[in-house]
């Protein structure tokens, strides 16, 4: 099995086979989501999180890796949320152990008046530290929202076909979210059926039956944004449909 194919199975399949031995699955897993355990460990850091070069990451990596092996879909929780739980877990036991040592240089301790006088330039080196960090982050986010389209049938793929391609349908398609995701109603409903309302939904906004199903693609897409905590797709949304 290819590393492509692999891409093409639920999270939780792939799980289930690093569990069962299988190495390259397990590999897999641990190359694919360096940006997800990035992420989890910079929460906890309070600061961008080098894969590279903190050993933060290295513990965050080892602590996922033990949430692959540990996770049980008995437990009630995704396997995401329950290997956040783990990596947040081990990091807090590892800052917590280090700090009873010499305590550790900031970033821009790193650049004393002898190796960089400019101000300009210490700007610009963080800068292209926060660039470094959205691009991780953005990256983050967009591993995260593809496993959550799986949930419900969904590609990445699909929505670029899909998509409305006027603004006005798009906007409307937005609000109809929006309605979505405000109503608990209606938002259990589709996080439980994984489909929209149809009969309530014609109710509640001022678009047409034919054209919900047309969109019904896009809209769910957007419920899942608006549903999940992600920051950056997010601001896309800004000013959208309300």
């Amino acid at each position: 099995m290819t590393h492509e194919s692999l891409s093409e199975l639920p999270l939780e399949d792939r799980i289930a086979l690093a569990q069962q031995g299988d190495q390259m699955v397990q590999d897999h897993l641990l190359k694919s989501y360096q940006p997800f355990i990035a992420k989890c460990v910079s929460e906890v850091c309070k600061r961008y999180i080098d894969p590279k070069r903190d050993d933060e990451f290295s513990i965050g990596l080892s602590a996922f890796n033990e949430a692959i092996l540990a996770y049980s879909p008995d437990r009630g929780s995704s396997f995401l949320s329950f290997a956040k739980l783990v990596i947040k877990r081990k990091v807090i036991d590892y800052i917590r152990f280090i700090q009873k040592g010499p305590s550790t240089t900031s970033f821009d301790e790193m650049y004393d008046a002898e190796q960089m006088e400019n101000p300009i330039e210490i700007v610009a080196v963080n800068k292209a530290y926060e660039l470094e960090q959205d691009a991780w982050y953005r990256k983050v986010e967009i591993l995260e929202f593809k496993e959550k389209l799986r949930e419900y049938k969904l590609t990445l793929t699909e929505l670029t076909v899909v998509s409305p391609k006027h603004r006005d349908a798009r906007d409307s398609a937005v609000r109809t979210a929006r309605t979505l995701f405000a109503d608990p109603v209606l938002r259990t409903y589709v996080r439980d059926k994984k489909k929209l309302p149809m009969k309530e939904l014609v109710k509640r906004v001022d678009v047409s039956k034919k054209t919900l199903e047309r969109n019904r693609k896009f809209i769910i897409a957007i419920f899942i944004v608006l549903s999940e905590d992600f920051v950056y797709l997010k601001d896309y949304l800004k000013g959208v449909g309300q």
